[in-house]
């Protein structure tokens, strides 16, 4: 987008009724698949109307990307972090790092996921 272009949108933003600019936000949030909260630092005008945040991430894919040299420790811990999971399969996952562990879990476990693995040595990615 050009700079000239750029200025056109934000004129047009700058003219827009909060319920223009509402369904504007709405338009974007389905365009691009995001989520977007009214920030909380005060602004003034039509830009305090406009100013969109981008909600905080809730779900995480959860990456074993390495397992180090405790690979039993790792293990183990596989097998706590994902219940029911056999000694075979989780023996199986730390064989084929880097490989995805948990496709949507929850921020709070996966950063548990997270922390009890990288405790045992295992390099682990949340993303």
């Amino acid at each position: 987008m050009s700079a000239k272009s750029y200025d056109v949108f934000i004129d047009q933003i700058s003219n827009m009724t909060v319920s223009e600019l509402n369904d504007l936000v709405e338009a974007i949030q389905v365009k691009f698949n995001v989520s977007a909260v009214m920030a909380t630092a005060p602004a003034s005008g039509a830009a305090e109307e406009a100013t969109v945040a981008v909600a905080e991430k809730t779900e995480f894919k959860v990456t074993l990307k390495d397992v180090g040299s405790e690979k039993i420790k790792v293990i183990k811990a596989l097998r706590e972090v994902i219940p029911n999971l056999a000694l075979s399969d989780a023996k199986k996952l730390s064989e084929e790092a880097p490989v995805v562990i948990a496709e949507s879990a929850e921020k709070a476990e996966a950063e548990k996921m997270k922390k009890k693995l990288e405790e045992v040595g295992a390099k682990v990615e949340l993303a």
